[in-house]
């Protein structure tokens, strides 16, 4: 086995966040793919899907400039403690709603609301956290690609056991469940050791901060860049997820179960994705590779969009998780390698909007696209489109990827002329 790919675990702070985590991240999956179904059994509707996800994630995109300020102000482990617990509370809540009352779809999305605000300030928070739980700095990259492959494995499992217990108990329980993983990633920061938190002055207004990262970023085009790449992925690309309960039922003419399984194909190339991110040595050029993996998503898509044989679908299905995986978690290792230490939070809040954000908006434009023409020919839009954004931003990219090439290339000379020396 290939220790290269597990360097991050030698930092005890992480190896304890990885552990709790994953755990909750499996109840996350359960309770996301709950609702979704939940929602489509009820409406049978494509365009209440993309409202759903919509009321998810889009607060995301409200919330996230504030949430970046925050995590770079205030103490961002006590941040993630705070939204860990309230993510809890909001999934016993959801829990009590359906499994004790005559619930409607509008309260649903009311707590998915709730959600999207809290993911808002804990995303940036935790994700800056993960940089100062990793002891040796080279390590980072490895850190992030283990945490993708943490939360792609729990997309594999997630919606497999979520498709059983909603067969068997329905998606009251699957909520019940995700309350309690919080449990795990709660007791494992308690164990975590930080420095005393030193809270520096900031005199400016949160507004202004706020503006400082926008003026950062687009003085820095190798990460601006980068996240306007996201943007577009996020909005044209990645909802396509919206779609996969009218594969399961009309297409496969399957149940949640069958729904289950392509959430799961998907995770499983994402945890393949994610483990072939963390196993790439230091220095690997990883604008060339998320190019690459953009258009592999573009064609995986492409094939996926009209196949009715549900294990030759789910081989498909999976070749898109490999290529979808490498969109967040490179641009997340970019991004965390890249800026500065004290635009770090705000840089990832601006990652968070292009991420969470433009996909409720995509969904919503799914939702309705696919009203008018079929879900098959809006996946196999949206393949062309993957396709199309690659091209798009290669001119834009090619220069640093070409940069990377020649650091790459001059530190295999110099190491060479180190061996020839001795």
């Amino acid at each position: 086995m290939n220790t290269n790919i597990f360097r991050a675990f030698r930092s005890r702070n992480y190896s304890l966040y990885f552990s709790g985590q994953s755990i909750s991240l499996i109840g996350t999956w359960m309770q996301r793919t709950a609702v979704y179904w939940l929602i489509y059994t009820q409406t049978h509707s494509t365009l209440m899907l993309g409202l759903v996800v919509f009321a998810t994630q889009f607060p995301s995109f409200i919330f996230s400039p504030w949430g970046g300020v925050v995590s770079d102000r205030y103490n961002r482990y006590r941040i993630t403690i705070i939204t860990q617990i309230a993510s809890m509370i909001q999934a016993f809540l959801l829990a009590i709603l359906v499994l004790f009352t005559q619930y409607t779809a509008w309260e649903i999305f009311t707590l998915s609301v709730v959600l999207g605000i809290i993911n808002a300030f804990d995303l940036p928070a935790r994700q800056s956290m993960v940089n100062e739980m990793v002891d040796k700095k080279e390590d980072l990259p490895n850190a992030i690609a283990l945490n993708s492959s943490m939360a792609k494995l729990a997309w594999l499992i997630g919606p497999a056991i979520s498709g059983i217990v909603l067969e068997k108990l329905g998606a009251g329980t699957c909520f019940l469940i995700n309350a309690f993983s919080y449990v795990a990633v709660i007791v494992s920061l308690l164990f975590i050791k930080f420095p005393p938190f030193i809270p520096h002055p900031h005199p400016k207004k949160v507004m202004n901060e706020f503006k400082e990262g926008f003026v950062y970023l687009k003085n820095t085009p190798s990460i601006g860049i980068l996240i306007l790449l996201l943007a577009c992925v996020s909005l044209f690309v990645l909802p396509y997820s919206t779609l996969l309960p009218v594969y399961a039922k009309v297409v496969f003419k399957g149940n949640a179960s069958t729904y289950g399984y392509l959430n799961s194909f998907i995770g499983l190339g994402a945890v393949c994705g994610a483990i072939f991110l963390a196993s790439l040595k230091i220095g690997a050029n990883f604008k060339k590779i998320l190019l690459i993996n953009l258009l592999i998503l573009g064609v995986a898509l492409t094939l996926f969009s009209y196949m009715t044989y549900f294990p030759v679908a789910l081989s498909f299905a999976m070749l898109a998780g490999f290529a979808m995986m490498s969109q967040t978690t490179i641009s997340n290792t970019i991004i965390q390698t890249e800026a500065s230490a004290e635009m770090r939070g705000r840089v990832l809040s601006y990652f968070a909007m292009a991420f969470f954000g433009m996909q409720p908006l995509g969904a919503l434009l799914i939702g309705v696209i696919s009203k008018y023409i079929g879900a098959p020919n809006t996946i196999l839009v949206q393949g062309i489109a993957a396709i199309l954004i690659a091209v798009i931003f290669l001119p834009f990219l090619l220069k640093d990827i070409l940069k990377e090439e020649d650091k790459i290339e001059l530190k295999i000379g110099e190491a060479n002329g180190k061996i020839i020396l001795k």
